[in-house]
């Protein structure tokens, strides 16, 4: 299988889950602005939405749209259970939660990441993540996970959701359990490996 992503964006969680469940796959970066990929193609051919992630099989079909992936990727993890099985109601317990981040946290950074939007709006939405982000906080309480001491599919998510906060919300001090959310999930060698990959880690130098 091969992940469309893009440095940053919320393909970042898909990637991640994919080195924790150990699945094998090629991985494809996208120009989000050219709608181009490293080799000069056309990303809309692959997906016409022109967002990332996508997620291509090894029948061709694609599949789009963040929190459906990583329930494809959770229903094909042998081990960790990142996702508990159909039956169990704990599944959509954790299903509840990757869609509160999808819709009342993805959405809402996205006006932040518009260049349209005007500071009113954005203040107003910054207002409203805010009071989100304060029940996520206590939510996770001191975790280590959102669903106790072994890593699911929303986690790789919110990891994603705090790094946007640090930028766009002048850092997490207001949310002292997602500030250590984020500390720990930096620690964890598949972030780490993603982070590098997309440049976004730089390794420190060998005393």
């Amino acid at each position: 299988m091969k992940l469309y992503y893009s440095p940053g964006a919320c393909s970042q969680a898909p990637h991640i889950l994919l080195h924790e469940i150990g699945l094998d796959h090629d991985a494809a970066r996208v120009d989000l602005n050219a709608k181009k990929l490293e080799d000069g193609s056309d990303y809309l051919k692959v997906n016409p939405k022109g967002a990332v992630p996508a997620l291509e099989l090894d029948s061709g079909e694609v599949l789009t749209e963040n929190a459906i992936i990583l329930q494809y990727l959770g229903d094909r993890a042998s081990w960790p259970e990142v996702l508990p099985p159909m039956g169990d109601f704990r599944r959509y317990r954790v299903l509840e939660m990757v869609n509160f981040i999808t819709t009342e946290l993805h959405k809402r950074f996205g006006f932040l990441f518009n260049p349209n939007a005007t500071d009113e709006m954005k203040q107003l939405v910054i207002a409203d993540l805010g009071k989100k982000l304060d029940y996520i906080d206590q939510q996770l309480g001191a975790g280590p996970y959102l669903f106790g001491k072994d890593l699911k599919l929303a986690d790789p998510y919110l990891f994603v959701i705090t790094g946007w906060a640090e930028k766009m919300l002048g850092g997490l001090d207001r949310w002292p359990h997602l500030a250590a959310f984020r500390a720990r999930m930096l620690e964890r060698p598949s972030v780490r490996h993603v982070l590098r990959f997309e440049g976004l880690l730089q390794e420190e130098p060998a005393v």
